[in-house]
């Protein structure tokens, strides 16, 4: 016959029952808790110490240790870690530092092949030269434990952010020009919408989206099926035909895009864009074109050329490093959304054609791009227009 028990029944209100209840069910409470609400649930209804052990898997000195503390404290409490003092740190603010001081050097300087850290890498060196460097609590450290020190920094030595270091000393002269430029448009479209006539300065402008690659299909796309297969099927190998490159002219005024599609970007290439943009507009208005420093921009050639085009063209040029401030990236952009996206072609004067086809289709419904970011960046430069 079993021994009855000597302690007492844990009594618990209504509102009890319904919390512990809610809680020993609970799917995304913390584990401990759920199991300390299922001890004492089960106590309640009566389960011996030894039944709940054999139920839960675990030892009766644990079952007892819930079960006298919620008879002490009450549930709520009862299940609740005890409060207590942490021991004094083992890995000293000294070694942290050492460990972070570590992970901003590269492992090359150390004498390792490799360029970044992993956290194991970093971690072994650190065990490895722990005693050595007066931190012997570290001489065991897992990856964990290091890990731990660099996210309280934070700090991620195994990945690279890269930036563009500044090169051009007119930088912010050379931006307060472009935008100064977008300005002026501005003004002159909201003129011309008043009905004022057209500027005798047209802005258009230019650049180049190289590498667009001619890329075929192995195999036929497989088109999507109703209820069963929602997207296009397509085969993972490919084959290559080459590139080509897109020299675009953007008219900041009404939206309309010259583009030539070539093989290569040479002089020759950039004079016979111009070409076209000085046998699109009215012989007596100016061409201002904003553009990079690229070499064809600047040849000995293309100059020869401008000297027989006297006053029709003139240059605004962007900083070193600075073609994001020039519009035609917002065009190239929608061309990479809209009709380059996954395109698949068989040849590079297919893809040709169907480049001058999307670009037909952006004339159709012309848009004017504008320079939304232009108060920001002005007040970047410290300068009232």
């Amino acid at each position: 016959m079993a021994r009855v028990s000597k302690r007492p029944r844990l009594v618990l209100t209504a509102e009890e029952k319904k919390r512990l209840d809610q809680l020993r069910q609970s799917r995304t409470a913390a584990v401990r808790d759920v199991q300390r609400a299922q001890i004492l649930w089960r106590y309640q209804a009566g389960e011996t110490v030894s039944q709940i052990a054999r139920a839960l898997k675990m030892t009766r000195k644990s079952i007892l240790k819930w079960i006298d503390k919620a008879l002490q404290m009450g549930v709520k409490a009862g299940i609740k870690d005890t409060p207590h003092k942490p021991r004094e740190a083992v890995i000293t603010d000294d070694a942290k530092a050492w460990v972070v001081h570590l992970a901003c050097s590269k492992p090359k300087d150390l004498g390792y092949a490799a360029e970044l850290w992993t956290r194991s890498a970093l971690a072994r060196h650190v065990r490895k030269q722990a005693s050595e460097a007066g931190y012997p609590a570290l001489a065991k450290a897992g990856k964990a434990t290091v890990q731990r020190i660099l996210a309280a920094q934070p700090l991620q030595p195994h990945k690279v952010k890269y930036y563009l270091e500044r090169r051009d000393p007119d930088f912010e002269r050379k931006m307060r020009e472009v935008l100064l430029v977008y300005q002026d448009v501005a003004l002159q479209n909201e003129a011309a919408s008043k009905g004022s006539p057209q500027p005798t300065v047209i802005t258009v402008s230019v650049d180049e989206k190289p590498g667009v690659q001619a890329i075929a299909n192995t195999a036929p796309d497989l088109p999507p099926v109703a209820g069963k297969h929602p997207a296009i099927a397509r085969d993972h190998e490919y084959l290559r035909h080459g590139t080509l490159s897109i020299l675009a002219g953007l008219d900041l005024h009404d939206g309309h895009v010259f583009a030539r599609i070539e093989e290569r970007h040479r002089s020759v290439e950039f004079i016979a864009l111009l070409n076209d943009l000085d046998a699109y507009y009215p012989a007596d208005c100016t061409i201002r074109l904003i553009l990079d420093n690229h070499s064809a921009h600047i040849s000995k050639e293309t100059r020869a050329y401008l000297a027989t085009r006297p006053n029709r063209f003139k240059y605004v040029l962007t900083p070193t490093h600075g073609s994001w401030l020039n519009i035609v990236e917002t065009l190239f952009g929608k061309m990479a959304r809209t009709f380059l996206r996954h395109i698949r072609v068989q040849s590079r004067n297919e893809l040709r054609d169907r480049i001058l086809k999307g670009i037909d289709e952006i004339n159709e419904i012309p848009v004017v791009h504008r320079w939304k970011a232009f108060h920001a960046l002005v007040a970047t430069t410290d300068t009232v227009y």
